[in-house]
């Protein structure tokens, strides 16, 4: 890219050069606390320690439902992410990892090998590209070609995120899924701080706004984005927490479908049921923060709703009644807080 080359070189010198490990990390921005669920202990386990070592990511952005199916992982980095991956899609799916880092490739292509043999695998499924994730079809990624988009913590680097969020939709086949973790901030960062290469790196710099995230989804078409999680970061490092620690700072992850959806959660009389059926998932399956479908019991939902669990990948999982042929008026849900509701554009329950 032509912009910002400067701050993708001193990026790029920090994941590179700088960090070693996720030891080296100042603050708590760039590495999760989230408890890892009983089915991915096993997954990452299986991951070969160097690569492990070196992972940088804030959450667990690892939907289920992928077996088949091709997976794109932007900033993959040294690759933790995507050989997890490798296990969920199974020897008839593909994982795609893009970063920009050689340093950071080469761990993760270094191991390639020795996780096929580790999964049983006749051939690696993974396969890692070297470039801007903003920059896909200069990649040979084409549009429409990708089922679930994935990221952990890296979205904060990108200097032009309305273009990195356009990339993503158009890869993104038709009910396809983005589900990501990163950085987000309660205000835009000030002007004066965006270069220091430190905040940078350290993911907190390029957060964005969570006002300023839902505008530029809304500008692309995609109207209902759902919060899953969210935490708050703590800095840790006394400089750090001097120059910037005016702003709060939260890790969240985030889904999004490839859908035409309302801008508003809409009330068609629909009833929603879950059947037990994705594996890991016996008991209930967790839309976002506050869908929560239980095994068998039937659920209203809004037609968003509906339509992301009836137009998607998920479709097999759930019994959907009824359709949109009668409206009812808006669907009163919503999320517990009114933080979050407005990080998701200040809709009842979207």
């Amino acid at each position: 890219m032509q912009a910002a080359t400067q701050d993708i070189e001193s990026i790029r010198e920090y994941y590179g050069r700088t960090l070693a490990s996720s030891q080296d990390l100042k603050t708590g921005a760039c590495c999760t606390s989230e408890v890892l669920p009983e089915r991915m202990r096993g997954l990452v386990a299986g991951v070969h320690p160097e690569v492990r070592n070196r992972f940088y990511g804030c959450g667990v952005p690892i939907p289920p439902v992928l077996a088949g199916r091709t997976v794109l992982d932007l900033g993959c980095g040294s690759g933790r992410d995507c050989y997890v991956l490798s296990q969920l899609v199974g020897p008839q799916g593909c994982v795609i990892g893009v970063d920009m880092t050689p340093e950071q490739l080469e761990v993760a292509e270094r191991h390639r090998d020795w996780h096929a043999a580790q999964f049983g695998q006749a051939r690696s499924n993974v396969k890692f590209l070297q470039g801007y994730m903003e920059e896909l079809a200069t990649l040979g990624i084409e549009g429409g070609s990708v089922d679930v988009v994935v990221s952990n913590c890296v979205f904060n680097l990108s200097p032009d995120k309305p273009r990195l969020f356009g990339e993503i939709f158009r890869v993104l086949k038709p009910g396809g899924e983005i589900y990501f973790s990163d950085v987000f901030a309660d205000r835009r960062i000030p002007a004066r701080l965006l270069d220091d290469p430190v905040l940078r790196g350290e993911c907190l710099a390029g957060a964005l706004y969570t006002e300023d995230f839902r505008r530029i989804l809304h500008d692309l078409g995609c109207a209902d984005v759902r919060q899953i999680s969210s935490r708050p970061i703590p800095l840790l490092d006394e400089a750090i927490e001097q120059r910037i620690g005016m702003i709060r700072f939260t890790s969240r992850t985030f889904r999004a479908f490839r859908l035409a959806l309302e801008d508003r959660c809409e009330d068609f009389g629909q009833l929603a049921t879950y059947l037990g059926t994705i594996e890991g998932f016996p008991h209930a399956f967790e839309l976002d923060d506050h869908h929560r479908l239980e095994t068998g019991l039937p659920l209203r939902v809004c037609g968003n709703t509906a339509a992301m669990l009836s137009e998607t990948r998920y479709a097999p999982h759930f019994s959907v009644h009824g359709d949109r042929s009668t409206h009812f008026g808006l669907f009163d849900c919503g999320p517990a807080s009114t933080s979050d509701q407005a990080v998701s554009g200040s809709a009842p329950c979207c």
